[in-house]
């Protein structure tokens, strides 16, 4: 990692550069002047979150958090939300790099689209400093989703070149507001209403929880049309412009914004419609079936915002480690810490690795090009991965706070923002529960768990032949016959063990991309499997730690 000697404190000048696995996996997955322009452009966005952005995401956590302003002088409702100004200088700087814009449009300087896999490589750097502001960014790239894929010409028309705005035009921030107080995860349960009102719609009800409440331009919204039979089936899904064409609230209200426990940078509040107008996006029976969709990319973003502030939490253990003496040397001296940042090195890396690894299959996905094989494995390995990055960004954010000591708990430190900001990955985009549901549901409709197997069975077959090769057959073999039998559970046992076994399979998922990379990249990648294979399947003896230690200098 690229750092400089302060006289107090190592700072970490840019998250890019030294990144060994990113860079390998751009130059994977692009090609000729894309990934040189990627590279470049990587490095400027790297220095800038290593720097300004995470000097102004300090600030927001603990001073400068959004405010609601209710009443302008005049005593009209305004509804309006204050933010700092630092905080508008990140959302311009973030999206005039076209993290969202160029997953639609051209990129002047190549003369074609971006794609996910440059969007997502941006938002783990961005991840690194500010995963609060990462959610308003996720929303608009929802927003652009649903927009470009199902809306119609004249939607599109309205709002899809202000979402996707990089600088040229003004940019409209995205948002999707799923949740009301009596549902939460049940949407079917959603009773907001839709109105006819010529050729458009007037909503009225509430959602409980609408993040980027105030900040988005336009929000996609789920909401029944009066009539539609009851349930998930009966919603629409409406695009509805926060403000009128006058500059006036367009029927919507912000009644008060939540006291989050972390990522304090996006505002998430209680929104009431008050005959907002609002316009149709594609078929009116499918607005839960579009929305799902939208939240499978939000899930890959809830990953990545993960994996972002696991190697954050990594690159400050090694910076604070490096500097701090205990009993006359420094912490790296010593094994038991080199063991905890080996591990940690190990972890991180084959989970960046695997994260982009779904991802490519996302991109056929997205285009259309994707079997239906290939669609129901991507929803998986979303489920499986959203699930599993979210609670290591916890456990690596508790281990660099340890790392820290004392000095860990104190806000002074980066390390209590991020385990604020971790925490609620395991819940935003499906908790742990809602997505064993989701496993359940891809098992007993599509047979997933076949795929699943015969996927890593056939990936497993070209690794090259090793202990840890012939270890993970073992692994696979067994959760073979437990997938089978979970096919045959009532739905209770089924729910009861889903949990359990998305983590085997999001752990042998992994494991079989360490032996990838090990066999592709050798060198320390062959070291990172070992190690990560080692301690994922508890294969080490007393004593074989040491291994760890013995590699520190080569995987650090």
């Amino acid at each position: 990692m690229k750092v400089v000697q302060e006289a107090e404190s190592i700072k970490i000048e840019n998250f890019f550069e030294g990144d060994d696995t990113l860079q390998l996996i751009l130059e994977q997955h692009l090609q000729g002047p894309f990934l040189e322009y990627a590279k470049r452009e990587l490095s400027v966005f790297g220095e800038l979150c290593a720097n300004a952005i995470d000097e102004r995401a300090k600030h927001t956590d603990r001073e400068g958090e959004p405010r609601l302003i209710r009443y302008d002088k005049f005593g009209e409702e305004v509804s309006d939300v204050w933010v700092n100004e630092g905080y508008k200088k990140t959302v311009q700087e973030t999206y005039d790099t076209g993290i969202v814009g160029y997953v639609h449009k051209e990129i002047p300087e190549l003369g074609h689209k971006g794609n996910y896999t440059y969007s997502f490589a941006q938002g783990y750097l961005l991840s690194h400093a500010e995963p609060g502001f990462y959610c308003p960014v996720t929303l608009s790239m929802a927003t652009a989703y649903l927009l470009d894929h199902y809306a119609d010409e004249q939607v599109k028309n309205l709002f899809l070149g202000k979402v996707c705005s990089t600088g040229e035009v003004p940019l409209y921030e995205g948002a999707t507001f799923l949740t009301e107080r009596q549902g939460g995860s049940d949407v079917g349960a959603n009773v907001v209403k839709a109105v006819k009102d010529g050729d458009q719609y007037r909503l009225y009800g509430e959602k409980y929880f609408a993040s980027n409440a105030g900040m988005a331009g336009v929000a996609m919204v789920l909401a029944r049309i009066e009539g539609a039979q009851e349930g998930s089936r009966g919603l629409t899904l409406f695009a509805v412009p926060w403000r009128q064409e006058d500059g006036k609230l367009n029927g919507l209200r912000i009644r008060r914004l939540k006291d989050k426990l972390g990522v304090r940078a996006v505002p998430s509040g209680e929104v009431e419609f008050h005959g907002a107008l609002a316009y149709t996006i594609g078929d009116p029976s499918k607005g839960l079936y579009y929305m799902m969709e939208a939240l499978n990319l939000s899930r890959i973003c809830n990953a990545v915002a993960s994996i972002g502030i696991m190697r954050r939490a990594l690159l400050e253990s090694i910076a604070y480690a490096t500097r701090r003496n205990a009993f006359g040397k420094p912490l790296t001296d010593y094994p038991m810490v080199q063991d905890t940042l080996g591990k940690m090195a190990a972890r991180l890396h084959v989970e960046v690795a695997t994260v982009f690894d779904f991802i490519q299959l996302y991109e056929r996905v997205t285009e259309g090009t994707a079997s239906e094989r290939e669609t129901i494995l991507n929803r998986l390995f979303i489920a499986l991965i959203k699930k599993e990055t979210a609670e290591q960004a916890i456990h690596f954010a508790h281990e660099a706070i340890e790392m820290h000591g004392g000095n860990g708990f104190i806000e002074d430190f980066v390390t209590p923002r991020l385990l604020r900001d971790a925490q609620v990955l395991t819940v935003w985009e499906g908790t742990a529960n809602i997505l064993g549901l989701e496993l359940i549901r891809l098992v007993n409709k599509f047979e997933a768990h076949k795929l699943f197997i015969e996927e890593m069975r056939n990936r497993l077959v070209v690794v090259n032949d090793c202990e840890m090769k012939k270890a993970l057959s073992g692994e696979l073999n067994k959760l073979s016959t437990d997938l089978q039998a979970f096919a045959g559970y009532d739905n209770d046992l089924q729910t009861f063990e889903s949990k359990g076994l998305m983590e085997r399979m999001a752990h042998l998922y992994e494991s079989v991309i360490a032996l990838e990379w090990a066999k592709k990249h050798g060198g320390k990648f062959d070291k990172l499997a070992e190690i990560y294979m080692e301690d994922t399947w508890s294969l080490r003896k007393v004593g074989d730690d040491m291994k760890t230690v013995a590699y520190f200098e080569l995987i650090i």
